[in-house]
């Protein structure tokens, strides 16, 4: 693709990756997956990873490399089992520890990667300080948190970001990395909560650094 990977441009290039940007892809991104998860006979990505998610020269985003997608559960089943694959960071827990695969296996994995499209930061990254290494034992606990949520943005956006669009990036992360994955959304949720944030211009450049948010902020779906 003529842009390469998401995560080259995430970890790799000079030049941060556009806030608006990082909303096409996420929203496209999103769009494949619920594609995938609500056909007739449902396909389980289970690779989700931003090294997975090529870009056109319009930031489209387009899944590659299906060598271990996996038919979803049918009729009356509620999973399927299988041997742990993928890429350590970004499996969802019960998956790793059961090997009971759904739907809501690919959505905790694209929380991940939209952690890392918020923060910059890596899903898992030896190099950081002890507790900062897994991004979202790291992060996910302060996506609620407004004062701490902002410290927590890439930095290299230097403020270039939508203050409601990065509240609500949050809010879906926090949502699609739940431990229980009933708790977790479907992609098409997603996809819904994504698609209007392509519109937003209350950019933080303006804002934020005059009129910082003070309240604690309650998480809604």
């Amino acid at each position: 693709m003529a842009r390469g990977s998401l995560e080259n441009h995430l970890f790799r290039r000079a030049l941060p990756l556009p806030w608006s940007s990082r909303i096409k892809i996420a929203t496209g991104a999103a769009k494949g997956l619920a594609f995938l998860h609500g056909g007739t006979e449902p396909v389980i990505y289970r690779d989700f990873k931003a090294s997975n998610i090529l870009l056109d020269s319009e930031y489209n985003a387009k899944l590659s490399d299906f060598g271990l997608a996996k038919a979803g559960p049918q009729g009356d089943k509620t999973h399927v089992s299988t041997r742990v694959v993928g890429t350590y960071g970004y499996a969802a827990p019960e998956y790793v520890m059961t090997g009971h695969l759904t739907s809501k296996s690919d959505v905790y994995s694209f929380g991940v990667v939209l952690l890392e499209m918020l923060t910059g930061r890596r899903s898992m990254d030896k190099k950081r300080p002890n507790g900062e290494q897994n991004l979202v034992a790291w992060a996910r606990p302060h996506l609620g948190d407004r004062r701490r949520l902002y410290s927590l943005v890439d930095p290299r956006l230097e403020f270039n970001y939508s203050i409601k669009g990065v509240q609500k990036v949050a809010q879906i992360a926090y949502y699609c990395l739940s431990r229980d994955p009933k708790a977790r959304p479907s992609m098409d949720e997603v996809v819904k909560a994504l698609i209007p944030l392509q519109d937003l211009n209350d950019m933080a450049k303006l804002h934020l650094r005059s009129r910082a948010p003070s309240q604690r902020g309650k998480l809604r779906r």
